[in-house]
C-alpha cells in the first residue's frame, strides 16, 4: 500500500522558542528536538545529557517503606522469599534483577515463573498452587503482575503468605489485597508512572540498598547498582514503554553498562546473537529480547531467567545457544502462521468493506499470535484479531490495532460473543467459543467500520525534518546520537532528501534487500532499502524517507541511509 509522507507539524510559537535554544545544531536536529516538545536550555541539555543523579527517590512509590522493612524483616529471620515473574522479557528481567539484589543480600530467595501455556499470566490458581507446594514460602514478590489479583492474593494470604506486589499495569477499581502494592500508576509522582515493570523492581533494589547502608549492612554498601543497569534496559526497551525521563536516562546508562556487563549470561546471548558492535535499542528489541521471549512463548522460561541469574560461562553459553534454538523454531512457526494468516484475509479483503480482520485456525500456537496480529495489523492498516483452536472447541488469541481504533473498546461492544477479555487501547487478548466465531468475525467487523470507514486508512509516511546533503556528515551524526536511546515516544527521527538521483545501478543483496546509491547535488550516499523489490523502485528524481546509521564493514566506517520509503520527487505536505 502506498504511503502518504506528511511532515510533523509543529506549533509556530514551540517552534521559535526551541530553535532558539538550539542555535548550535543543524536546523533539522533543532526542528526533531522541538517535536519532543523541548522548550527551553535546561530541558534540552537534560535531555541530551541524561544523568542517573536525576533519578528520583523510591521511597516516592506507594507502599515502598512498608514493603522494604517487610522484605529485611525476611532477610534477618531466614524466611523463604520466592520471586514470582512473567514470562515475557519484562517478567524476566525483573525475577532476575530482585532474585540476584537479594541473594547479595543474604536472603533465603527462589524465584517462580508460572508457563505460558498450562498456567496463563499472573497469579493463576494453578501457578500458585505450584508455587507455594514447591516453596514453602512465607513471604512472596511479585514483580511485572499482581496489580489487579484479588482472587490469587487472597489465595496465597489464605495460606499464610505475605504478599508484595511490585507491577506497573494498569490497575482496575479494585486492586489486590497485598500486605504492600508498589505500583507507580498508584501513587502522585508523573515522572514514575511509566515504569516498567523491571524498573519498579530496580527502585525496589535501591530502597532496600538504601535502608541496608542506614542499617549499617556491609554489604548493602558493596552493591553498586549501576552494575545492573543492562538488565533494567532490555526489559524497558522490550516493554515498550515510553523512552523519556527516568526511563531514559536508565536505558542511556543501561546501554553503555551492557556494553561491558559482567554478567555471564548476556554475554553469551550477545555472542549467540552476533552482537560485536555498541549496543543499542535496536539489539535489545530485536535480537536479545526475541531470544529471551522465544522460551517464554513455546519453551520453558525458567530457562531465560537461569541464563540470567548464572555466573558460569559454560552453563551461560549452553543456555543462550537453547535460547536461540528455541527463537529460530519459533520464527518458523511465526512464518508458517503468517503465511497462512495472509493467504485466508488475501482471498477475502475488500478495503471498502473489511475494517476489522479476524483470523482463526486449527494448532495455531497460543504463544505466537499476537506477533503475527501485529504484522498483519501492519500490512493492512486495521486492527487485526489471530487465534487458535484447540481440541475442546476454544478459540484463543490476541488483538492488535492502529492509533484510530481502541480495541478494547471494540472488543467490548462485541462482549456478547466473548468468554474473556481484557487488555488496552492497542493490544489485547480474548478468548471464545467455536460456535461463536463468525457471528463474532461480522461483530467485530461492524464495530471498527463503525469507527474507520470515515478515516483515510493509507500508511502514513511522518517525517521529522526534509535535510539538505551538504547536512548529512559525520559531525551530524555525533549530535543525532545524542537523541538516543530511540524507542517508544522517542522514535528515531526520519529525514526526507528530495530530488535525489540514482547513482550507478542498484542491486539487491540477502535475496530481498536493495542496495543503492543516491546522489544529491553531487554529494553521494550509500543506502539500503530493507524487503525493497527492485523492480518497485520508481525512475527519475526520487524522494527518499530514511534514518541516518552507520555501516561497519572490514573495518570500514561509512554513514548509511536505512530508507523507509522511496516515491517520485514532489512536493512535501505539511
Amino acid at each position: 500500500m502506498s504511503k502518504y509522507w506528511k511532515l510533523k507539524p509543529i506549533p509556530e510559537s514551540v517552534m521559535h522558542e526551541s530553535i532558539g535554544c538550539c542555535a548550535d545544531l543543524p536546523f533539522p536536529l533543532a526542528r526533531a528536538l522541538a517535536l519532543r516538545n523541548l522548550h527551553d536550555a535546561d530541558e534540552i541539555k537534560e535531555f541530551l545529557t541524561p544523568r542517573l543523579s536525576n533519578l528520583t527517590d523510591p521511597f516516592l512509590l506507594p507502599d515502598m517503606k512498608k514493603a522494604v522493612f517487610r522484605i529485611w524483616e525476611a532477610i534477618d529471620t531466614g524466611e523463604i522469599i520466592t520471586v514470582f515473574g512473567d514470562y515475557d522479557v519484562d517478567g524476566v528481567t525483573s525475577t532476575a534483577l530482585l532474585n540476584r539484589i537479594l541473594s547479595a543480600l543474604g536472603a533465603t530467595v527462589k524465584p517462580f515463573i508460572p508457563s505460558r501455556l498450562n498456567e496463563g499470566y499472573g497469579l493463576s490458581q494453578e501457578a500458585l498452587e505450584r508455587c507455594l507446594q514447591e516453596h514453602q514460602t512465607s513471604l512472596l514478590i511479585t514483580v511485572d503482575c499482581g496489580v489487579n489479583a484479588v482472587d490469587g492474593v487472597g489465595y496465597a494470604q489464605s495460606h499464610g503468605v505475605d504478599v508484595i506486589v511490585t507491577d506497573h499495569h494498569e490497575p482496575d477499581e479494585q486492586v489486590a489485597p497485598a500486605f504492600a502494592l508498589i505500583n507507580p500508576k498508584l501513587g502522585t509522582i508523573p515522572a514514575l508512572e511509566n515504569l516498567s515493570g523491571v524498573g519498579v523492581v530496580f527502585k525496589l533494589a535501591h530502597a532496600l540498598l538504601k535502608v541496608g547502608r542506614e542499617r549499617g549492612n556491609l554489604v548493602s554498601d558493596q552493591i553498586d547498582l549501576r552494575d545492573y543497569l543492562d538488565l533494567v534496559a532490555l526489559g524497558t526497551v522490550t516493554d515498550l514503554v515510553p523512552l523519556s525521563g527516568e526511563n531514559r536516562i536508565i536505558v542511556r546508562h543501561g546501554l553503555a553498562q551492557l556494553n561491558r556487563t559482567k554478567w555471564e549470561g548476556l554475554r553469551a546471548l550477545k555472542a549467540v546473537a552476533g552482537i560485536c558492535d555498541e549496543v543499542d535499542t535496536y539489539h535489545l528489541g530485536f535480537q536479545l529480547g526475541p531470544r529471551i521471549n522465544a522460551v517464554g512463548r513455546i519453551g520453558q522460561p525458567m530457562q531465560a531467567l537461569r541464563l540470567l541469574v548464572t555466573d558460569d560461562p559454560a552453563e551461560a553459553r549452553e543456555i543462550a545457544e537453547l535460547l536461540d534454538r528455541t527463537n529460530i523454531e519459533r520464527r518458523k512457526i511465526e512464518s508458517n502462521m503468517a503465511e497462512q494468516a495472509f493467504a485466508e484475509i488475501d482471498a477475502f479483503f475488500d478495503p471498502e468493506q473489511h475494517f476489522g480482520l479476524v483470523v482463526a485456525q486449527k494448532e495455531w500456537h497460543p504463544g505466537v499470535v499476537g506477533i503475527v496480529a501485529s504484522r498483519i495489523s501492519r500490512h493492512y492498516n486495521r486492527p487485526a484479531i489471530v487465534m487458535g483452536i484447540d481440541s475442546e472447541g476454544k478459540v484463543q488469541g490476541s488483538c492488535r490495532s492502529i492509533d484510530a481504533f481502541d480495541v478494547l473498546e471494540g472488543l467490548r461492544t462485541c462482549e456478547e460473543w466473548l468468554i474473556q477479555f481484557g487488555g488496552h487501547k492497542m493490544a489485547a487478548g480474548l478468548s471464545l467459543s467455536i460456535d461463536s466465531l463468525e457471528a463474532f468475525k461480522r461483530a467485530f467487523n461492524l464495530a471498527a467500520a463503525a469507527k474507520l470507514k470515515s478515516c483515510n486508512l493509507a500508511p502514513i509516511q511522518h517525517i521529522d525534518s526534509t535535510i539538505l546533503g551538504t547536512e548529512l556528515d559525520g559531525s551530524f551524526y555525533e549530535q543525532l546520537k545524542q537523541m538516543s536511546p530511540f524507542g517508544q515516544n522517542n522514535s528515531e527521527p526520519i529525514w526526507a532528501l528530495q530530488k535525489v538521483e540514482i547513482s550507478g545501478r542498484p542491486f539487491v543483496v540477502g535475496k530481498k534487500h536493495l542496495k543503492l546509491t543516491v546522489s544529491v547535488k553531487g554529494r553521494k550516499f550509500e543506502a539500503i532499502a530493507f524487503n525493497y523489490p527492485l523492480d518497485r523502485l520508481p525512475s527519475g528524481k526520487l524522494d527518499i524517507a530514511f534514518t541516518l546509521n552507520e555501516n561497519r564493514w572490514k573495518g570500514r566506517i561509512r554513514l548509511q541511509l536505512q530508507i523507509k520509503d522511496i516515491r517520485p520527487a514532489q512536493a512535501l505536505e505539511i
